[in-house]
Parts: structure tokens; C-alpha cells; sequence
């Protein structure tokens, strides 16, 4: 059985979920009798002392760091985010610099990216981290490729994640590349986790990366396109809806969600599209039709536009089969 050891790091003012959620997935995925793989799990501080998260939880570190890489560095060390980011101990990032480069995997969740980033270690790679610190991420280190948009980035041995439960995200698919699918998805569905969202699935669904509007009759169209994505959501039909011009309509959707109806409308097709190609056993014409699309061609070309893929290939990539549960 092979072992890939994981060393959490933790230090004060931590996001609690950004250390959990990765590790209850990875103490599943060692669950999983089928796998053949296992991940012994290690937290460790500064000082080897308890660390109080941002949320006020108490977390006992198993060691100190210095003590955690006694026998050698870990497979996977694992960076979370948090308040204790803003203002970090030097000595913690001093650590980083010079521990991390040996970690055969590293990773971030989070604002956990802005520790790897003070310590030289993102410079010359692609990354992401919560949406709220994108801005000072790229303002603060020129020298990274900062993405806004994915929940999860892979650059080689390095893996950065957007905010909290984008960590558990990240951990799935590692899970995955490590020990395959089915026992990434047994994780998932043991940790009754509702979708597992590949890396290039944006921060926000369409809802969220929209404003919501503040009149309410578009705040109930906002909600009511989400719900009827096949049905006519042109801006002459939504307008009726609203009971306003289509004219009128279309600035005041624009100037209250800040995006225009037919990118909203878009961004919901897209969404259900591929949720149902995930989930459901309906036929790629079915689901363009369910959708909103129309023709399976329709689809084809937004979600090679968007995705950079066709459906089919998609579907064959995330669809998720039933899979042995895990013991």
C-alpha cells in the first residue's frame, strides 16, 4: 500500500474548514478498501502549541514544524488561509521558503496562497486564492499569475485553491489523481458532498457572480430564469415578465445584477447544462434541449467557447458513475 503523507500547517486566526475539509477527504480516501493507497495525516505549528482559528475553535498541533520534518519532507504539504494570513509570523514564512521546496506536492487553500506567495514559492506560476484577496494577491506579488476565476488551479507540483470549500474541491481531485476516480467520488458521496466541481469551475454560479437585483420583481426573475433554463428567456420575454419595455428592462437588469440578460441567461444555461451531464443519464440532445440550447450544436459551440470542450467529452470526464461505498 502506498503512503503519501500530509502535513497541515497550522498557526493562529486559521480558517478551521480550510484544515478540516481537506482532511477528512484525504482521511477517507485512506478508507477506501479498493484504493490501495493511504495518507497519514500530520498538523503542526510554530511552537507544536494549540492554535485558536478565526472562529474561536482550538486546534492541538500533533508536533512543531522543526519536529514534522525530522524524518524527511512530506508528500503533500498542505497550506491553509485565513485572518492569520494578513499579518504572518516571519518565522512561519521563513519556514515555508525553506521547507516547502522539498514537499514532493504543495498546496494551498485559500488565502493560504498569500503565505506561499511571501515565501517566493508562487512566483513564475499560475494561481488562485478567495475572490476577496485576488486583487491584493496580484497587487502585492507581481511576479504570480494570478487566475480569479477557477475554484482550484494545478501548476506542476503545485496546487492553489479559491476560498474554504474549494479546498475540499482540490483534495477530491487529488484523491483522484492519486488513486482514481471511483474512490475520489465514494469520498464525495461519503462526505455527502453535492457536486464535485472540476478546477476550472468558476468561483461563483451565476446567481452569485451576479449582483441581486434590489427591485423585486427582477430579484423573482433572477431566481425564476435559474429555474426555467429551457424555457424563452429572451429579453423581449423577460421584459414582459417584468412588465417593463424591453428597453427599460434591459438597462435595469444591467444597472442592478451588473451583467447584461444575455450573459446572465447564458451563464444559468451553461450551469444546468453541465450539472445534468454530471449527474443525470439524459442524452446530450436532451439535455441541450432541457437546458435551453435548442440543438446539441448550440451546446457545442457555448460550451466549447466557455469550456474549452465539447459536452461529450466533458460527460465523459465528470459524468459519475455509482460507485462501492466506503468502509
Amino acid at each position: 500500500m502506498t503512503k503519501r503523507s500530509v502535513l497541515v500547517v497550522l498557526f493562529d486566526d486559521v480558517q478551521s474548514l480550510d484544515v478540516t475539509g481537506p482532511v477528512e477527504v484525504f482521511a477517507g480516501a485512506g478508507r477506501v478498501g479498493e484504493a490501495g493507497g493511504s495518507y497519514p495525516i500530520r498538523t503542526a505549528s510554530l511552537d507544536g502549541g494549540p492554535v485558536r482559528t478565526q472562529s474561536g475553535l482550538r486546534m492541538l498541533a500533533d508536533s512543531t514544524l522543526a519536529e514534522a520534518v525530522e524524518a524527511g519532507p512530506p508528500h503533500t504539504l498542505l497550506v491553509p488561509g485565513g485572518e492569520g494570513t494578513r499579518t504572518p509570523d516571519p518565522r512561519l514564512v521563513d519556514w515555508l521558503r525553506a521547507n516547502a521546496p522539498h514537499a514532493e506536492r504543495l498546496v494551498s487553500v485559500c488565502t493560504g496562497a498569500l503565505l506561499l506567495a511571501a515565501a517566493g514559492l508562487l512566483d513564475g506560476h499560475r494561481a488562485t486564492t478567495h475572490w476577496v484577496a485576488c486583487d491584493h494577491l496580484a497587487r502585492c506579488y507581481p511576479e504570480v499569475e494570478v487566475d480569479p476565476d477557477p475554484i482550484f488551479v494545478r501548476d506542476g507540483r503545485l496546487s492553489t485553491s479559491a476560498g474554504v470549500t474549494a479546498g475540499i474541491d482540490l483534495a477530491l481531485a487529488l484523491v483522484e489523481e492519486d488513486l482514481g476516480r471511483h474512490a475520489a467520488l465514494t469520498v464525495a458521496r461519503h462526505l455527502v458532498v453535492f457536486l464535485r466541481r472540476p478546477g476550472n469551475q468558476a468561483q461563483f454560479s451565476a446567481q452569485l457572480a451576479a449582483q441581486t437585483a434590489r427591485r423585486e420583481p427582477l430579484r423573482d426573475l433572477q431566481h425564476w430564469i435559474t429555474e426555467h433554463p429551457g424555457a424563452d428567456l429572451s429579453v423581449e420575454a423577460l421584459a414582459a415578465r417584468a412588465r417593463l419595455s424591453p428597453r427599460h428592462f434591459a438597462r435595469a437588469f444591467q444597472a442592478e445584477t451588473g451583467t447584461t440578460p444575455g450573459r446572465y441567461v447564458d451563464r444559468v444555461r451553461l450551469e444546468h447544462a453541465r450539472r445534468l451531464l454530471e449527474e443525470s443519464a439524459q442524452g446530450v440532445q436532451e439535455v441541450a434541449r432541457a437546458a435551453g440550447y435548442g440543438t446539441s450544436e448550440a451546446m457545442r459551440r457555448a460550451f466549447v467557447k466557455a469550456l474549452g470542450t465539447a459536452p461529450a467529452d466533458y460527460r465523459r470526464r465528470f459524468h459519475a458513475p455509482v460507485h462501492p461505498t466506503i468502509r
